[in-house]
């Protein structure tokens, strides 16, 4: 009843603001994968099969600096409400006692909501990890697919906010395509029902993200592909990358003593003995291991495919209706590839076929590094390999830079801006009696037109301890909580984070590290202010204990 009052308060605020009445508000589509690697698409040097990403960057542009969190939970937060996740509470911050679980203030409300004053409809399928629920925070239609440790047999999953029931084994249910197609049947049903109203479709698909669980036609394409090794496929992407002038800095060497950023040994030792925790050069490996480590590639590219394919699907359908040239279609991930390694769900069954239902593998820290090519690290740090996202804009009636790259830095904060520049709105002072407060994002719209770029002041993250701002093309990084030491690099120069220049720019830390801490202290407040009912107390307990 929260989310239904705030969202009555959202309406209420923003049905008076005016747009041009000759103006067509476009449609927005956000496609969001789930740990998918900065170089996995072919439009940005990977060698998976992506032909309808790719024919959506060739229309539209890419964008070769642009960020997320880090991590799946934040990032969708950021990317509905506008705010980093530690504003509205959607992500750890030191003295509040929030994370993962925290319930957002009332001046956060999603986009969803904040589109329905203008006649929007609103559809969502797939991953949601935000607080709440979808048809009470301005979704219209919502297909939720919440078991994230199963592929073809979920056990929780819903339609509109109510309970699906369990899918059996072996029906032929795969949830990637099932995400599409639940998008596809609203999209139908939108045209049908609603087709003189806009509409914004959130397309959060799960894929890459493991299991990795994919058809055996898939993984099929892919089966020797990778057999060559995670050096070989990494190098042959960087290459691709500065044909294509994605990558201009040099390739970072492989960090073989970083592993997953959590360390499971049961867990490693039930996926046997070609299981391998560190990225090692592949000529190290045995024979198992390289048999092991070939076939889990196989799956993650299968995945990626498949996920293309339905994207295809979706993309067909909005032609069909004839909405193609009138909606705003962007794809990002959540954050970098992952290095966990991990058994959960079901378990794991060592004689399954790689992919199949009795599987649970993941990538891993040697592919991960492959898959966030040219970058260093992986998904949970703040590195650039964790939290860099590929990012692509198509639009054929709003976007004259068709094929071009954007280097200027961008991050998911951004998506909320562009959407209300697009649309017409201005973001509310005060939503249900609560001031809001400024969003700190930039309106990407400057970055559609020919040559055109977009200027900002800084970009900030916190995640698990790990830190870093960005301010121009200086670049101060942390790894391993408070105690980590800073690094400094220029990332016009070093995109890879190689050169660590803290000891010769020590005043350029003093600076970046104040700044820093002067936008922490701001967001600890924000996530204070306006506390839900119980939660006070444990945010105060949360604040006494905490030690800058």
């Amino acid at each position: 009843m929260r989310a239904i009052g705030v969202l009555s308060a959202c309406i209420g605020i923003l049905c008076g603001q005016s747009f041009a009445a000759d103006a067509k508000r476009p449609n927005v589509v956000f496609i969001l994968a789930d740990d998918m690697g900065f170089s996995d698409a072919g439009c940005y040097g990977g060698e998976i099969a992506t032909p309808n990403l790719d024919a959506l960057a060739a229309g539209g542009v890419r964008f070769t600096q642009f960020y997320n969190t880090a991590r799946c939970w934040p990032s969708r937060a950021v990317l509905l409400t506008g705010y980093y996740a530690q504003q509205v509470r959607r992500d750890a911050i030191p003295g509040t006692g929030f994370g993962g679980q925290g319930v957002r203030p009332v001046w956060a409300p999603l986009l969803s909501a904040m589109l329905k004053p203008l006649g929007y409809r609103s559809y969502h399928s797939g991953k949601w990890h935000v607080d709440g629920k979808r048809l009470e925070n301005g979704f219209d239609r919502s297909h939720d697919f919440a078991d994230h440790n199963r592929y073809f047999s979920p056990r929780q999953h819903s339609e509109d906010d109510q309970p699906l029931p369990p899918v059996e084994r072996d029906s032929g249910y795969y949830a990637t395509v099932a995400i599409a197609d639940h998008a596809v049947r609203y999209l139908r049903e939108h045209e049908a029902q609603h087709s003189q109203s806009p509409f914004f479709l959130y397309l959060a698909f799960v894929a890459p993200h493991f299991p990795l669980h994919a058809l055996p036609e898939d993984i099929a394409r892919y089966r020797d592909t990778y057999r060559q090794g995670w050096d070989a496929v990494r190098q042959a992407r960087w290459e691709r990358q500065k044909q294509l002038g994605i990558a201009t800095n040099p390739l970072p060497p492989l960090e073989r003593d970083v592993g997953p950023p959590y360390h499971f040994p049961d867990d490693l030792e039930k996926l046997g003995p070609g299981e391998v925790n560190r990225p090692l050069p592949w000529n190290e490996l045995t024979d198992q291991q390289r048999e092991f480590q070939a076939a889990k590639m196989a799956v993650h590219a299968a995945m990626i495919d498949r996920m293309d394919r339905e994207i295809g699907r979706v993309l067909e359908q909005l032609k069909k209706m004839g909405a193609m040239e009138d909606t705003l279609i962007l794809f990002a991930s959540d954050n970098g590839a992952s290095a966990e390694i991990m058994v959960r769900g079901d378990g794991h069954d060592p004689q399954a076929a790689p992919g199949s239902a009795d599987t649970f593998l993941c990538l891993g820290p040697g592919w991960s590094s492959s898959s966030n090519t040219p970058l260093r690290r992986h998904k949970t740090w703040v590195h650039e390999g964790g939290i860099a996202t590929p990012l692509i804009a198509h639009w054929p009636n709003g976007i004259a830079a068709r094929g071009e790259l954007r280097h200027s830095p961008g991050h998911l904060i951004d998506i909320v801006p562009t959407v209300l520049e697009l649309t017409g709105l201005e973001h509310p002072q005060t939503i249900a009696g609560k001031p809001a407060p400024p969003l700190p994002g930039r309106s990407l719209v400057a970055e559609f037109a020919k040559d055109g770029s977009v200027s900002r002041d800084c970009l900030w993250w916190l995640h698990e301890g790990n830190r870093a701002i960005r301010v121009g093309d200086w670049k101060l990084v942390a790894a391993g909580g408070p105690q980590g030491p800073w690094e400094l690099y220029d990332l016009s120069r070093d995109r890879g984070e190689i050169n660590n220049l803290a000891a010769k720019h020590p005043e350029k830390v003093r600076e970046l590290q104040q700044a820093w801490e002067q936008h922490l202290a701001e967001f600890r407040a924000q996530a204070l202010r306006d506390l839900p009912p119980g939660a006070a107390k444990g945010a105060k307990k949360a604040a006494g204990s905490f030690r800058n």
